[in-house]
């Protein structure tokens, strides 16, 4: 399977290490398994922490097969940038979906499901799905 086929993933967080740090985990959890197209969106432009509507815009580009594209974010403000940048229409590739679902677990799930070929939906529903994950 190539990567064509496979849904692109893009970790929105607040801090670029963050998003970097957890990308990386993702794509090591994923096993041997076609390489999913995952980008890490965090920080600003400068460097700072905060949420960047330009980097999640060139990650969303960087990662888009045509398959789609599940944004995961961390915190408050980098949902609202999504949001907007869904809302304008034409920053973000078509089928370009902003994902419920916690972040470190979410993005595991994600990339975990995009890897075996799966559509938009079933990586969406797996990332959700993460929320009922018990640790005790």
């Amino acid at each position: 399977m190539s990567d064509e086929q496979l849904v692109g993933i893009v970790l929105v967080s607040h801090s670029a290490e963050v998003a970097a740090s957890v990308a990386e985990l993702a794509k090591g959890l994923a096993g041997g398994g076609p390489a999913v197209p995952v980008a890490p969106a965090g920080g600003t432009e400068g460097g700072g922490l905060g949420t960047s509507a330009e980097l999640i815009a060139a990650a969303a580009a960087s990662v888009d097969r045509g398959a789609g594209v599940a944004v995961l974010t961390d915190l408050g403000s980098a949902v609202l940038t999504v949001k907007a940048l869904l809302a304008e229409g034409d920053e973000l590739p078509e089928r370009t979906r902003l994902v419920d679902a916690p972040f470190v677990e979410g993005a595991v799930a994600a990339v975990v499901t995009a890897s075996t070929g799966a559509d938009p939906a079933a990586v969406k529903a797996a990332a959700t799905e993460a929320y009922s994950y018990r640790k005790v």
